[in-house]
């Protein structure tokens, strides 16, 4: 079901969009009683969406027949969004941007699924259509708020699901059901059309089985949107991979309430890692719980309040009674407390960014413990509380984050790590989910899902090319990469031994690179482009630069620009900036 699988059977002919639709309902009819949808698209509302894929194929739109599920806090033009409280009301005549970016696309949606009411949940059982039950076992709780969008991808009814995340809802419930969940730098992927929990914080989030896919999604997701005030561009950054820097919280700020197999199964990820190269280097996580507590403890809890005050004024009965426990005071904060946690929440995001001035990536588990149903129904509060111990601070610091499975343990409990970076750092970090991935031999989904590909960073079908100026991230050409469904591998630099020019002309101004024993080390990005479209982007590479061999600093060789060493005759030597940017940077402050 990933999309790799689905566009080749589609090319062989053995597949078309229509065909696949068809199968997936008894699939889906099959799993009623995990209580996983709540709106289904029937034939009619369908026909539309793959008459429109007629005379497509894979090779015209980057995600043509590939089916996904949609949260019913997202608007589908003509289909009712329930947030899951039937007084919301709401029957949107126009689509979310994301889900009309993904239809453009050629993805198909096949409906909306359950989740935790009003998004105001991180187990899956806060929902008047029934409580979502977990993919590999139903006493267990599915995790939410996006609870039924993780287990449409679980049991392999959809190949990819939108969820939203604003305090863990699009990384707990991937944890629960041994699947990645990706959750964007905030504002990178637009909430036009999305019911809001907190505006000022809310992260629409993605579900998937395959890194690659997610790559290949986010992409078509990407891109700023007029019609959301809190949407915005930044320039993607990136870690080294290879010299991994991984921040662990202190052993006595690891909680796992309990659960001695969570406890057992997160050292045994510590060790995987050191085996896999990475320095494990203990952090203070104080300034994480702190800024967690702020999410439901200060005045936060007040956008909850506002997105539904006017069901609670009008339809108080369809609201359920945690949920208007937990947000039914929001109204009565004061903009005092508002500023005062303003302030606080300021200092712990400067202690956060200097602690990552330290370490590339956070660590930790997406959750302490996996709760079973009736554990939750016990205590439905204070379990909810302890699932946030590790995700809720995320949008409040303005981080990017992805949950990856990390095994199962001794009672079969699917476990998850989360990876977390600063703003901006999100190809890095599915970079990285695809290493990790990559060299274990499980499988992902309830449907047992393995990646194809065992070698860290490589995928199959792919070429790695390093580019070393305005083809890096955030710069002008930079989109000729983007567009081709390319994402960033890594950032380094590359062997010594090469020199930098500038050329002449421009805009935009471009750098030519030339092997040169009396040279440097230049700083260059490596992406991962798709095989069908390397032909496209080398054709236009304007003379005298072209594609040739780069040797890396760790002695590996990628496909690169090179230049003619005549085209090097006006040009500039550069080479002292040791990168573009670098040179850029300069050539603006003259």
């Amino acid at each position: 079901m990933s999309v790799t699988e689905l566009h080749h059977l589609y090319r062989q002919g053995t597949l078309t969009p229509r065909s696949l639709v068809a199968q997936l309902r008894p699939r889906i009819d099959a799993h009623a009683d995990l209580n996983v949808w709540i709106t289904l698209l029937d034939n009619r509302e369908l026909k539309p969406i793959l008459d429109r894929l007629d005379g497509h194929s894979p090779d015209t739109l980057p995600l043509f027949g590939i089916p996904f599920a949609v949260k019913d806090n997202i608007d589908l033009a003509g289909v009712p969004t329930t947030a899951a409280c039937k007084g919301l009301d709401r029957l949107p005549t126009e689509t979310a941007t994301i889900v009309n970016r993904l239809v453009e696309a050629g993805a198909i949606p096949i409906g909306k699924t359950n989740m935790d009411q009003f998004a105001t949940g991180l187990v899956g059982t806060r929902s008047p259509f029934g409580t979502t039950r977990n993919a590999f076992d139903p006493a267990l709780i599915s995790g939410g708020s996006s609870s039924g969008s993780a287990v449409a991808v679980a049991l392999g009814e959809v190949t990819f699901a939108l969820g939203t995340d604003t305090a863990g809802s699009g990384r707990v419930p991937a944890a629960f059901n041994n699947i990645i969940g990706i959750k964007p730098t905030r504002g990178r992927w637009s909430c036009h059309g999305i019911v809001p929990a907190c505006r000022t914080l809310d992260c629409p989030s993605l579900f998937v089985i395959d890194p690659l896919d997610g790559a290949r999604i986010s992409a078509v997701l990407d891109g700023a949107d007029p019609l959301d005030p809190y949407s915005r561009d930044g320039q993607c950054k990136a870690f080294n991979t290879d010299q991994l820097r991984i921040g662990v919280p202190q052993s006595a700020q690891l909680k796992f309430f309990g659960s001695g197999e969570y406890e057992a199964a997160f050292q045994q990820t510590l060790n995987h890692w050191r085996e896999l190269g990475a320095s494990i280097i203990e952090i203070d996580y104080a300034p994480f719980v702190e800024a967690a507590a702020l999410l439901y403890e200060g005045p936060w809890v007040t956008e909850r309040w506002l997105a539904a005050e006017q069901t609670l004024e009008q339809r108080p009965e369809t609201v359920l009674p945690v949920i208007a426990e937990i947000i039914g005071g929001g109204g009565a904060r004061k903009a005092a407390e508002y500023f005062r946690a303003e302030y606080r929440l300021a200092a712990l995001r400067a202690q956060a960014a200097e602690l990552f001035e330290q370490i590339d990536v956070l660590l930790t588990p997406t959750a302490g413990r996996h709760f079973r149903i009736s554990e939750v129904a016990q205590d439905p509060i204070v379990r909810n509380s302890e699932l946030g111990y590790y995700t809720n601070f995320m949008n409040l610091l303005d981080l990017a984050a992805v949950s990856v499975p990390a095994g199962f343990t001794g009672q079969s409990l699917p476990f998850g790590i989360t990876l977390s970076a600063p703003a901006f750092f999100d190809e890095s970090l599915l970079a990285l989910a695809q290493r990790w991935l990559a060299g274990r031999d499980q499988p992902m989904g309830a449907c047992g899902h393995r990646l194809r590909d065992r070698t860290p960073l490589a995928v199959p079908g792919r070429i790695q090319v390093a580019v070393c100026g305005a083809h890096l991230s955030g710069m002008p050409l930079n989109h000729q990469l983007t567009s081709r469904d390319a994402w960033l591998v890594k950032a380094t630099r590359s062997a010594i031994g090469y020199r930098l020019y500038a050329l002449p002309g421009g805009p935009p101004f471009r750098p030519a690179m030339v092997r040169d024993v009396t040279g440097g080390a230049i700083e260059v990005e490596v992406w991962s482009v798709p095989e069908d479209r390397f032909g496209s982007f080398v054709a236009g590479i304007p003379s005298p630069l072209g594609i040739g061999r780069i040797e890396l600093e760790d002695g590996s060789m990628v496909s690169g620009f090179i230049c003619e060493q005549g085209g090097i005759q006006d040009a500039e030597d550069i080479t002292e900036f040791g990168g573009w940017r670098e040179y850029m940077r300069a050539r603006q402050s003259a």
